[in-house]
């Protein structure tokens, strides 16, 4: 997989300067590239208890992200997914601390444990007082000897880090972090593992599949399960986390493995909300990258006991790092009234047994082109215009015993008012204005034809759209033109037009604006193509 890096072996090094130069002079590395990749705060003078953090690279915004006032006062970073070494580390530790002593937390890892614990004795026989926790707050695997250190490291340089920055002592920041390890639980789930750079990406988990359990250097889980969703796999991470669980409160820790999207972490917070835990989640940090697994698209959650005397108020505190989220209460969706104004139109249902007819075979035309016309829209859009206008025929035929058949005026402006409210996109607004010009159109004593074109008009003037410029006008201008001489020419028409945009090959309006050439050439605008499939099957009666 393509990445956007340079030479593997420079990889680290290079992220870390590029977090410095946007840090505006908080942060500072120790001069001892390329095997020593300790990054400090510049604030830091020895006075208070230090901080230090650390582990293999890949992991990001863990640890550098974290370093500033009120979180870590230097991390000390290896290369991808290894542990740095016992010199980097007693480096770190040199360099920040100072009389009041230094606290290492460490994720529970061969290597980290084997590293920093050989610092810690070095830097102690030089007279350095310092002590050492470390975090082994995954459950996935429960018969693991070694439980390994995840996300839930956060709580640790959250809380340890606000009662430093407070001026408590050694062995007080020592034992608060050693209690928040004591009680934190984290689990994780993924679709899909990660890739390491200039590795080979391993495809253990299968299609239509989720890991459970899987480690942050993307080790397997604990099992593979069938996906069925959101819902599904914070169920699953749920059922694993609350055994044991107390009744709370506690603050949730959503952690995004590193490629899952804004949207889905943002679903999976409000599944985490309804979820049996649900009620007894007080506050929440994130979602948000916390702790990643490079590229690993999947999310952790983990759990702390909160208390109002130490970790509420410390979690609560707001430190210097960007990367921290901050740990907000967890709210019931504030759902406001509309505003005024806002109240749609009412209108007095009425039969008419043509215009039904008409309504229905529109209607079950585009729903019938849903797949042509989405497999048509990918070549030039986000391939959602079928589904887009299945989902506006669905609701016009949901609402058809309640729309005024009889009274065209009416008609359309209740067809205007559904497509707005129902139909997705710049084409839902644009058939919205379409019928509702046509409306006014028909109030004002036009007739068909006439109110059609109205209707056109409008559209073009607001959308900014002509004919030529591959639209779905390029087949609804023609097809209105043809209309006078029967439903049959305008078919045609309209077919013509829908074919021309196959040799249209620079859009001027829409999202085919954006599109190459070579991507549109051959391929007929979804949108014409929509226009032209209604025509015909109107002909067809």
């Amino acid at each position: 997989m393509a990445q956007f890096i340079n030479a593997r072996e420079d990889l680290v090094t290079e992220a870390i300067d590029g977090l410095l130069r946007g840090s505006g002079g908080r942060l500072a590395r120790l001069d001892g590239y390329p095997h020593i990749k300790v990054v400090i705060r510049t604030d830091w003078d020895k006075s208070k208890v230090a901080l230090v953090s650390g582990g293999g690279s890949g992991h990001e915004p863990s640890h550098a992200g974290f370093v500033g006032q009120g979180m870590l006062t230097a991390a000390v970073c290896g290369e991808v997914f290894a542990s740095p070494s016992v010199d980097a580390v007693l480096a770190g530790i040199l360099a920040v601390t100072g009389e009041a002593g230094c606290l290492l937390i460490v994720k529970n890892y061969t290597g980290d444990r084997l590293n920093f614990g050989l610092a810690a004795e070095r830097a102690r026989a030089l007279g350095r007082k310092v002590s050492m926790v470390v975090v082994d707050d995954d459950v996935a695997l429960p018969d693991l000897p070694q439980p390994r250190g995840v996300a839930g490291t956060l709580f640790v340089h959250k809380i340890a880090g606000a009662m430093a920055e407070a001026g408590a002592d050694l062995e007080a920041v020592t034992g608060a972090a050693q209690s928040v390890i004591d009680d934190v639980v984290s689990i994780g789930m993924s679709l899909d593992t990660c890739t390491v750079p200039g590795s080979p990406k391993e495809d253990r988990i299968a299609a239509g599949k989720a890991e459970l359990g899987l480690g942050i250097h993307g080790e397997p889980g604990v099992e593979q399960v069938a996906f069925e969703g959101a819902r599904g796999a914070m169920q699953m991470v749920v059922d694993r986390l609350a055994q044991g669980l107390g009744d709370g409160p506690y603050v949730a820790l959503l952690n995004n493995l590193g490629s899952a999207t804004p949207l889905e972490m943002s679903v999976l917070a409000e599944e985490l909300c309804r979820s049996a835990i649900g009620a007894r989640v007080q506050s929440m940090i994130g979602p948000a990258p916390l702790m990643t697994s490079l590229a690993m698209h999947g999310f952790s959650l983990s759990l702390l006991p909160v208390d109002e005397d130490i970790r509420a108020p410390a979690l609560a505190q707001s430190v210097a790092p960007d990367a921290w989220p901050g740990c907000h209460a967890v709210v019931a969706p504030q759902v406001l009234a509309m505003p005024v104004g806002m109240a749609p139109e009412t209108f007095a249902p009425s039969q008419d047994a043509a215009m039904g007819q008409l309504l229905d075979i529109c209607c079950a035309e585009l729903k019938a082109a849903e797949a042509d016309l989405n497999a048509l829209d990918a070549k030039s859009g986000d391939g959602d215009t079928g589904s887009t206008v299945a989902t506006a025929a669905d609701a016009l035929l949901a609402a058809r015993d309640r729309l005024p058949l009889a009274d065209r005026a009416a008609l359309c402006r209740a067809v205007a008012t559904e497509l707005s409210q129902a139909m997705g996109g710049s084409s839902g607004v644009l058939l919205a204005i379409f019928f509702a010009a046509a409306g006014e159109a028909f109030a004002a004593g036009a007739g068909d034809i006439a109110a059609l074109q109205a209707g056109l008009e409008r559209i073009q003037q607001v959308g900014g759209a002509a004919p030529g410029h591959r639209t779905m006008i390029d087949a609804l201008h023609p097809a209105l033109a043809a209309l006078h001489n029967g439903i049959t020419a305008a078919a045609e028409a309209a077919r013509a037009g829908a074919e021309h945009t196959a040799n249209i090959t620079r859009a001027k309006a829409g999202r085919a604006a954006y599109v190459s050439a070579d991507n549109l050439a051959g391929q007929v605008d979804p949108g014409a193509e929509a226009v032209a499939r209604v025509f015909e099957k109107l002909a067809m009666r």
